[in-house]
C-alpha cells in the first residue's frame, strides 16, 4: 500500500497536476497545462471534477495534521470554501526521474508576489499571502502538484478512484468521442466537449492522439467493408488521408442507457448543412457533403461518438488501448489502481 509503484504505475515518473478553482474561473487551465508541456512534460488524462469535500482534505492532508501549524482550527473551514463543490481540472504529467521536483519549481512559489518570472505562478498569478490572510481564506496561486511519489498516488487514487474496471456493462453507460482532426486543426476541441458536458454528459479521461492508419481503419471498418456503396470515393485513400499522422483528441463520456442515442443526436447529421440549428455539427460545422463529394473526400464534420454499446466496446480498443483494465498506458496514460481484492 506505501510503495510508489502501483500495479505498472511507477510514481517517481508520474505526477498529478491540480488546477485549482481559481484558475478554471480564470479561464487559465489551458495555458498552464500548456506551460507543463512547453517544459518537455507529458500531460495526458485531463478531466474536470466537482470537487467533493473530502478530496480536497486528502490532498492537504499534511497541512490539516501539521501541529506546528497556527489557526490550525480555521484551515478546514477555509479548504472547504475554497473547494467544496467547485469544479477544478486535474491531468497526469509524465516525465522522468525527478518530475516532482521539477514541476514543483516550474509552478513557483506559494505566493505568487514571490514567484520569480517564468514560472506558472509568477506569469500569471494575481493575488498575495497577504491579502489571503487579511481576508481570511485560501490564497489564490492557481496550480498544485505532487510534492512526491507517495503523494502522487495518494492524488491519483484522490481523484481518478480507487480503480473501478470498465466492465462490460459499463459500455451501455459510456461513449467515445472523437474529436476530428478538422476540430482540432480549427481550435474547436474545447467548445465540442463543453457542449457534450453541458448535456448533462460527463466527460473525462481525454487524451489528444496521433493517428496511425490501422486506428482509422478499424474505426471506420464499415466505410471500407462497404466501399463499393461509394465509386465515386477511394475510401481507404480518403481515410488515410483524412486521418493517418494526423491529430485527433479522444475522450470518454459517461451517462445513462441511452448515452449513445443521446449523443448522436446532439452531435447532429453527418452533413452539416443538414443538421438541425442547436447540434454540434450546424452550429460549429463549415464543410458539406456536396463540397466533399466533390473533391472527393470525407466531409469534415469535426465530431464522433459511438453508435452503441458494441461500437463503445470497439472504439475504447482502439482509441485507448486493448485491455479494458488498462485503460492509458505509458507516455499516454497511466493504468486504473487496483481494486482491493487485487491487493
Amino acid at each position: 500500500m506505501s510503495g510508489a509503484v502501483v500495479e505498472g504505475v511507477d510514481f517517481e515518473r508520474w505526477a498529478v497536476v491540480l488546477c485549482k478553482p481559481d484558475a478554471v474561473a480564470r479561464g487559465l487551465v489551458n495555458r498552464i497545462l500548456g506551460m507543463i508541456s512547453d517544459a518537455g512534460i507529458t500531460v495526458s488524462d485531463r478531466m474536470d471534477v466537482v470537487a467533493q469535500p473530502w478530496q480536497p482534505h486528502v490532498v492537504y492532508r499534511d497541512m490539516l495534521a501539521d501541529t506546528g501549524r497556527r489557526n490550525l482550527c480555521d484551515l478546514p473551514a477555509y479548504i472547504d470554501a475554497a473547494y467544496a463543490n467547485q469544479t477544478v481540472t486535474v491531468a497526469l504529467a509524465h516525465g522522468g526521474l525527478g518530475i516532482h521536483a521539477k514541476l514543483r519549481q516550474l509552478i513557483g512559489h506559494t505566493d505568487p508576489t514571490r514567484a520569480v518570472a517564468g514560472t506558472i505562478r509568477g506569469d500569471l498569478g494575481d493575488d498575495s499571502l497577504a491579502v489571503a490572510n487579511t481576508e481570511k481564506r485560501l490564497i489564490r496561486n492557481l496550480v498544485h502538484t505532487s510534492d512526491d511519489p507517495p503523494s502522487a498516488r495518494r492524488e491519483y487514487g484522490t481523484w481518478w478512484g480507487p480503480g473501478r474496471r470498465l466492465l462490460e456493462s459499463d459500455f451501455d453507460t459510456c461513449s467515445v468521442i472523437l474529436c476530428k482532426p478538422d476540430a482540432v486543426e480549427r481550435g474547436l476541441v474545447d467548445a465540442v466537449l463543453e457542449r457534450i458536458a453541458a448535456a448533462g454528459v460527463s466527460v473525462r479521461l481525454r487524451a489528444d492522439v496521433t493517428v496511425q492508419p490501422w486506428q482509422a481503419h478499424v474505426h471506420y471498418w464499415d466505410l471500407l467493408v462497404d466501399a463499393d456503396y461509394f465509386p465515386d470515393r477511394d475510401i481507404p485513400a480518403c481515410l488515410d488521408d483524412a486521418y493517418a499522422g494526423k491529430k485527433v483528441t479522444v475522450a470518454l463520456a459517461y451517462g445513462e442507457p441511452g448515452i449513445h442515442a443521446r449523443l448522436r443526436q446532439l452531435i447532429g447529421h453527418f452533413d452539416p448543412t443538414r443538421a438541425t440549428a442547436g447540434t454540434i455539427r450546424r452550429d460549429y460545422g463549415n464543410d458539406s457533403l456536396e463540397a466533399a463529394l466533390a473533391e472527393k473526400r470525407l466531409v469534415h464534420n469535426l465530431v464522433h461518438t459511438s453508435d452503441d454499446p458494441d461500437a463503445t466496446r470497439r472504439d475504447f480498443g482502439t482509441w485507448f488501448g486493448a485491455g479494458r483494465r488498462l485503460l492509458l498506458t505509458s507516455p499516454t496514460g497511466v493504468p486504473l489502481q487496483p481494486t482491493h481484492a487485487d491487493r
